[in-house]
């Protein structure tokens, strides 16, 4: 009997490792097909990563310039600043011997007739110390004290003081 099912076993047996080659193949298939997949899903995160780097590193760079140029245009500005304060301080200081000078005396004279005329009636008129006048009146200061006169010669210079930081 056992003679008799042998061609039955085998049958089976063939059956068998067919039905086993089609699970391996479709289970392979499968495997192909989900890695595959994962590959495609794996380079559509990169490049999407990618993309929002550049994107990000380009905000990012573009923050970094405007606050560099921020910077700078500072520097730029106090450099400049600092020329003005030095040619008004430079301007100041020529004017400081004046008041002991030849010719100071009829200076003053001018000043003190200019400061009364535009202070208006009543105006009072005070010496400063370091040369020119101030004269008051009410409601009214007219400030023609050499410091003052100086700085109102440097900012009169207006865009012509730009040369001064020109190459």
């Amino acid at each position: 009997m056992a003679a008799a099912l042998e061609p039955v076993r085998q049958r089976l047996r063939r059956e068998a490792e067919d039905e086993a080659a089609r699970i391996r193949s479709d289970a392979r298939a499968k495997a192909a097909g989900i890695i595959a997949g994962a590959r495609r899903d794996a380079a559509a995160a990169v490049d999407k990563a990618t993309t929002t780097g550049n994107s990000d590193a380009t905000a990012l760079a573009a923050e970094d310039l405007r606050r560099a140029r921020d910077a700078a245009r500072t520097a730029v500005l106090a450099a400049q600043r600092e020329a003005c304060d030095e040619l008004r301080r430079r301007v100041r200081s020529g004017l400081e011997a004046m008041p002991a000078g030849l010719g100071y005396d009829q200076l003053a004279q001018q000043l003190t007739r200019l400061a009364l005329h535009a202070a208006g009636p009543g105006a009072v008129v005070t010496p400063v110390p370091a040369g020119g006048v101030i004269a008051r009146a009410a409601g009214v200061v007219v400030d023609c004290s050499l410091d003052h006169l100086a700085d109102l010669a440097v900012e009169a210079l207006g865009p012509a003081i730009r040369e001064l930081w020109l190459p």
